[in-house]
């Protein structure tokens, strides 16, 4: 019987799983909001919770062990620096799964997984990158139309000769 027996397998070996674990948390702790399948969030979820309660005690100790499981050094800042400080009085519940439908090319059940009060974080790279992309608009058609006035100069200027 295989009675409390838990844990996600993942269809991966425990290497693989530890790796492709460390790598969620890392990149969910780096972005703060990230797509995979609901299984994968479900899995990482204790993992997150435990990185942020270590960013809670924010001792020498603490930092150390993040340190030991996340992938790099700017996640462990980031982790100590901005993201524990926001979830000072809270006891846990620190993300949310949105599912956001199924995946075309298996049907595997996609979600995001973000941290709680990233939305203001993640509204604000949104806006960026609109604004980036509205200024690459423009850049492109100034040049289009300046290239289409220089390509009808030369016409103009090849029917008078």
């Amino acid at each position: 019987m295989r009675h409390r027996v838990g844990g996600w397998k993942l269809g991966r070996n425990t290497e693989h799983r530890r790796a492709l674990l460390r790598n969620l948390v890392t990149s969910l702790i780096v972005e703060e909001r990230i797509e995979t399948t609901v299984p994968k969030a479900k899995a990482m979820r204790p993992h997150v919770e435990k990185m942020i309660t270590l960013g809670k005690q924010g001792n020498v100790a603490a930092r150390r062990q993040a340190a030991a499981y996340l992938m790099t050094s700017e996640a462990v800042d980031k982790l100590f620096n901005t993201i524990s400080p926001r979830f000072g009085d809270r006891e846990g519940g620190y993300l949310r799964i949105v599912r956001t439908g199924f995946r075309p090319g298996d049907g595997g059940e996609k979600a995001f997984i973000e941290l709680l009060g990233s939305e203001k974080i993640i509204d604000e790279k949104r806006e960026k990158r609109a604004a980036a992309r509205a200024k690459r608009a423009e850049d492109n058609r100034k040049a289009l139309e300046a290239q289409q006035a220089q390509a009808e100069a030369e016409t103009t200027g090849e029917t008078k000769a």
